[in-house]
Formats: C-alpha cells, sequence, structure tokens
C-alpha cells in the first residue's frame, strides 16, 4: 500500500513557495514518499500596515503553527527571522538546514551602487533594523538618503524602483538567491555596515514534537554549524526583549586561521531609525558545543548591549 504524501505547510508567496518547494525535493529524495505543499494564508500576508505596527513578530507564523496543531499539515516551512524565539512546546524545529547567504541587498534604478546613490535618494524598505543602519552609514559619509516605509512581495518592491517611485529597495540576498533573481541585485551590503536580522538566510523546518519518526526524518537536513549560529543570535533577541520587526541586526560567524575553525564572532546593533544613534558590539568566544552554549553567548553580548543603552533604542518590545 503506497504511503499517504506527506503535507508541508507553507505561505502562499513565490518565495515562501520556492523556499518550501526546496524542502520537499528533500524530504522527497530522503524519503522517498511525495511531499505535498498545502499554501496557508498568514495575517502577515494580508494586512497592509506595517510590521511594527501589528506586531511583528509571529505575524507570519501564528496560522502555519494553527495548521500543524490542528493535524491539517504534517511539517511547515518558515523564514526562521519571522520566528518568535519562545518555542511552543508542542512544536519542534526538527531542521535548520544550511544557511543561504544572509546578506542584505541593494536593487536600484541604473544600477547603482548604494555609495553612488544621489543626495536624497528614496530607498524602500520594510526594516526598521535596515533604515537604522543605512542611515546611519550615510550619516557617516556625509550623505542623506530618505528610507521610505513599504510592504509587498518582491515583485511589489522591485517595482517601485522600476516605476520611479523610489531610488533603490533593499531585500535579502537569501530569497532573491532562492528565486533565482540574484542577477537583478545591483549591491550586495557588507554585514560590516548592515548586519542582517537574526537568523537570515536560514529556514526552521517546524514539526509536531509527538512524531519522533517525521523529526528523524527530517533531522537529516539540519546543519549543525547553521543551528548554533542562529541560536546565539536569536539569543541575544531574546535577552534584548526585541520582537522580530525592532532595529536589532545580528551575526555570528565562525573564526578561523585558515586551518581550523577555532572561535565564534557574534556581532549585534541596535538603533534608531534615523541612524542617529547605534549600539554595537561583539563578543567572541569558543564555538558552541551545545545549545546552551550558543544561548549563553547571546545572553552575554545582550548583556553588553543593555550596558551601553540599548533597551531605549528600541521601538518594539516583545508582548
Amino acid at each position: 500500500m503506497t504511503e499517504r504524501a506527506l503535507r508541508l505547510g507553507t505561505r502562499r508567496s513565490k518565495l515562501a513557495m520556492a523556499q518550501s518547494g526546496q524542502v520537499a525535493r528533500a524530504v522527497e529524495a530522503l524519503t522517498g514518499r511525495s511531499v505535498e505543499l498545502v499554501e496557508i494564508t498568514t495575517y502577515g500576508d494580508t494586512s497592509r500596515e506595517h510590521l511594527a505596527q501589528i506586531g511583528g513578530t509571529g505575524v507570519f507564523v501564528a496560522a502555519l503553527r494553527e495548521a500543524l496543531a490542528a493535524g491539517e499539515v504534517d511539517f511547515a516551512v518558515h523564514s526562521l527571522k519571522d520566528l518568535p524565539t519562545a518555542q511552543p512546546d508542542e512544536l519542534v524545529l526538527a531542521a535548520i538546514p544550511k544557511r543561504e547567504d544572509p546578506r542584505d541587498v541593494l536593487i536600484a534604478r541604473d544600477g547603482l551602487t548604494f555609495d553612488r546613490l544621489p543626495e536624497g535618494a528614496r530607498v524602500g524598505t520594510g526594516s526598521p533594523r535596515r533604515a537604522a543602519q543605512l542611515n546611519a552609514y550615510a550619516r557617516a559619509h556625509h550623505t542623506r538618503i530618505e528610507t521610505v516605509p513599504i510592504r509587498g512581495n518582491v515583485d511589489t518592491r522591485i517595482g517601485f524602483v522600476h516605476s520611479g517611485e523610489l531610488d533603490a529597495v533593499v531585500l535579502a540576498a537569501a530569497g532573491l538567491n532562492r528565486m533565482g533573481r540574484s542577477a537583478e541585485v545591483t549591491d550586495f551590503l557588507s554585514v560590516d555596515f548592515v548586519l542582517p536580522a537574526p537568523g537570515q538566510g536560514a529556514l526552521a523546518i517546524e514539526c509536531p514534537a509527538h512524531d519522533t519518526e517525521l523529526i528523524a526524518v527530517l533531522a537529516e537536513l539540519d546543519d549543525p554549524v547553521t543551528r548554533v549560529a542562529v541560536t546565539a543570535e536569536r539569543s541575544l533577541l531574546a535577552a534584548l526583549e526585541a520582537g522580530c520587526s525592532a532595529p536589532v541586526g545580528a551575526l555570528a560567524d565562525l573564526l578561523g586561521d585558515g586551518q581550523a575553525v577555532t572561535e565564534m564572532r557574534l556581532r549585534g546593533v541596535v538603533g534608531t531609525t534615523d541612524g542617529v544613534t547605534l549600539v554595537q558590539l561583539s563578543v567572541t568566544g569558543p564555538v558552541p558545543t551545545s545549545h546552551g552554549d550558543a544561548i549563553a553567548l547571546g545572553r552575554e553580548l545582550a548583556s553588553e548591549m543593555l550596558a551601553k543603552g540599548a533597551a531605549g533604542l528600541m521601538g518594539e518590545r516583545a508582548s
């Protein structure tokens, strides 16, 4: 008797369908079972308000988790940066596959890079984190940009540039890569001046905690290096008590001497959206060998950032 298809819950956007399709094919290769994509509309997809106004945290996730709890789907794929830092007991992150490029990118008119944008250029982004760092970078280089709040899918956002309404928009490299649209990028923004969102570029594969057989299968897709890095980043976010739409950037990377990896560096930033004030710090320590070690690294950095005044710079606190 043929086993029924596994049901994978996914948002309906082109990006979500592309990344869920990649996971579906990987699971099919592992199990020999077919995987059916079940499209689910989330509140974040239907609301036209900006993320900070609707709470940000979990708005792209709740409907998928409800479908998991109701048994309507067997597992779900999320962009990790959209997940609240608190994990429900009844669900488990069975796999965090190898991370895509975590950087932010610019798509600008006339092929412009960020450094060549004209004075007063209108740059679209839905992210307070991006606005804070882009404005700070512009101020440091004695120029001025206007960050314009935008919503919408990738086509909508890029359309603002093509129509001439905006000079540029900032998007995540990972999403464009997964959609096969990286050729449209006019500038890859260095993490040295724009730190990504915690977990940016990584996917989270979630399933019910009681389904031990499926957990074991999905665990084959887990990348330990990515998991420990994003655990540290999300620990920083949690310790700052910030939601996923707060102006917080973080990136953990591995350091070595060319022969072996010896340390992990965790960088974090919090800033006002006008870029006038940033708290940007880093900590470096041994490569975490456990979930607890990664969490401790994030908490250490959060403590230092809070001591430098980070709490007063965050517009959204976790509820």
